[in-house]
This record gives structure tokens, C-alpha cells and sequence, in this order.
């Protein structure tokens, strides 16, 4: 499935991961091929990768184990037909 990871400043990521989970209003929830339609506003915490093939890496991403994460602040994720759009800070 293909994510994109944007804020003001910058494309932080955009490209194909297995699975990514986000930090949900009512707690973290991940979302995998096939995910159901689903527009959330995303809390303080940490956006988690896995299995990525990217066309368009920051360096702002980090390993946590066989993830690569990327800290919020807060924002919207907006996902469907197996394509997701997080706009955070």
C-alpha cells in the first residue's frame, strides 16, 4: 500500500510499506493492505513503518526495531483504496 507522509515544510516519506500505525485519538492503530476507508485525527506520538520501499525518505526518520518511525505532534490521516495521506507536524 502506498503512503505519503507530508507536513508544511517538507515530503517526509512517499512510498510502499507493508503496514503503518498511527496515533489515533482513542489510542495507536495500524492499518494493513486492504484497511477499510477511514479519515482520523492523529494525536502526539510516533507514525511506524514497516517493510518500506520508498520513493522519497527524509533523514528525519529513525529504526525502532524493524520499523522506521517518524515523531507527531498531531494531524489527519486520510486512507482508501490501499493509499494513505498523513498531513501532521
Amino acid at each position: 500500500m502506498k503512503i505519503q507522509i507530508l507536513t508544511p515544510e517538507e515530503v517526509i516519506f512517499d512510498g510502499e510499506v507493508v503496514s503503518v500505525t498511527v496515533p489515533g485519538s482513542k489510542g495507536e492503530f495500524q492499518m494493513l493492505e486492504n484497511h477499510a476507508a477511514i479519515v482520523s485525527t492523529l494525536e502526539k506520538g510516533k507514525i511506524k513503518l514497516e517493510s518500506i520501499n520508498s520513493l522519497s525518505v527524509s533523514n528525519k526518520l529513525t529504526d525502532e526495531g524493524k520499523f522506521k518511525v517518524y515523531p507527531i505532534k498531531g494531524g489527519i490521516l486520510e486512507f482508501g483504496n490501499n493509499k494513505g495521506i498523513i498531513l501532521c507536524d
